[in-house]
């Protein structure tokens, strides 16, 4: 795969990345491309096809997953994720830096493919904030808060694995949590706002 390296953002819901995505893809318009994921469940109230999700069927998603068309795919809460490799070509081919936001199953899984991302794993300060910020969303019903929770604690201690991230960051501050994010992507933005010059 041409263009500049991926990056994986991977962390608990309620962790913090898609505030932290936001702010980098506002600061560096151009600069990143977000991969959009392939999900088998129905979409929320404003999420668009093609822009928040490819929401499609688990047929049609299981056919592509077999034809080898997925870098990884996980099953969360009866319906089905995944990224596939048509997104973050699509991404490359417009020279930004594609951003996977893939959970922990997700990282290990890219580690056998030759993506070669930079890995960042953003994780709250505790079980108990992330718990606060799950609850203060309120877009939970109290079984799906307790999943996402049990899911977190497994995320927290799987991410503990030595060499899995490039870096961890934990989101209690998100003024310092955006610095160190940026910090270790600046090399790749460099070479991007580059290659764009030339």
């Amino acid at each position: 795969m041409q263009g500049p390296r991926p990056v994986v953002l991977s962390g608990p819901s309620g962790a913090g990345k898609s505030t932290l995505l936001k702010k980098l893809l506002k600061d560096y318009e151009n600069i990143f491309g977000f991969s959009v994921s392939h999900t088998t469940r129905q979409p929320r109230p404003g999420e668009v096809n093609g822009k928040d999700y490819h929401f499609v069927t688990r047929e049609e998603m299981q056919k592509e997953i077999d034809a080898g068309e997925f870098i990884e795919h996980a099953e969360f809460s009866g319906n089905m994720y995944g990224t596939s490799k048509g997104a973050v070509q699509a991404v490359q081919a417009q020279n930004q830096i594609c951003v996977l936001d893939i959970d922990i199953q997700g990282v290990k899984n890219i580690k056998q493919t030759e993506l070669n991302p930079i890995y960042i794993s953003v994780q709250p300060p505790s079980i108990e904030i992330l718990e606060k910020r799950l609850r203060d969303r309120k877009t939970e019903t109290e079984e799906s808060l307790q999943k996402r929770l049990t899911a977190a604690r497994l995320d927290l201690e799987l991410s503990k694995e030595p060499g899995l991230f490039d870096l961890v960051i934990i989101n209690d501050d998100l003024e310092k949590a955006y610095s160190e994010l940026k910090e270790v992507l600046l090399e790749e933005i460099k070479k991007t706002e580059e290659s764009r010059k030339s």
